[in-house]
């Protein structure tokens, strides 16, 4: 399990995840590329976003393309880079924005974390909504390995089972749970999307599979 730990570790510029997000940015940067060209600018909304992130992307491509980027979090982050500004919201419910206030909705790895199914249509629908062009990336439900948890198999058991799992011991990115509360808010934490489920919340995409030895492991929606 360390081995797969090792791979989805994304601060590690050797993993295999942080050599995917780089592959994965490229889409970004097309998109980028696309709408400045249209629209002499490009101002994005990324849903859940960290400035590290943008760092995968060449600078001088985001400059000429007059790239703007406000980052909604339910906490407050700091940033200093002009490129960038950072509120809080809830990217189910960001009803302070009008329709296509943006350019370009930009969300990675947040879907399955925002919560339940009523949720994640509350979160399509603002991705949708907030601008013409949007890039969604998740984890897709049956590739074998968990990427929160670091273990194959975990996320097909059933949440009774995964939170006792967690009680006994850490597992990826997850300490070991300090109570069955614990355990399963952490269990509810990620829930994972079949193509399914992707394809009824984002039904206006195009449809990429990102794929690891020729299964799909993380499903990207892309509306240009």
């Amino acid at each position: 399990m360390k081995l797969i730990y090792a791979l989805q570790d994304p601060s590690n510029p050797r993993s295999l995840a942080n050599r995917m997000r780089r592959a994965r940015a490229r889409h970004v940067v097309e998109l980028i590329i696309t709408i400045a060209a249209r629209e002499g600018r490009c101002r994005i909304l990324d849903l859940g976003g960290r400035v590290d992130y943008w760092d995968l992307m060449d600078r001088s491509v985001l400059e000429a393309s007059g790239v703007q980027i406000t980052l909604v979090n339910f906490e407050t982050i700091e940033v200093t880079d002009p490129m960038f500004t950072a509120i809080r919201g809830d990217a189910c419910d960001l009803s302070s924005f009008a329709d296509n206030s943006f350019d370009l909705v930009h969300s990675n790895s947040v879907v399955e974390h925002v919560g339940d199914w009523p949720r994640m249509e509350a979160f399509a629908r603002e991705t949708r909504r907030l601008a013409p062009s949007y890039y969604v990336q998740t984890p897709y439900f049956w590739f074998p390995i968990e990427p929160h948890f670091s273990t194959a198999f975990f996320h097909w058991r059933s949440e009774q089972s995964r939170a006792k799992a967690l009680m006994r011991r850490a597992h990826g990115f997850s300490e070991r749970a300090k109570n069955m509360g614990e355990a399963m808010r952490e269990v509810q934490d990620a829930r994972l999307l079949d193509k399914a489920q992707f394809g009824y919340l984002f039904p206006d995409a195009r449809y990429v599979d990102e794929r690891v030895a020729g299964l799909t492991k993380s499903l990207i929606a892309i509306r240009a």
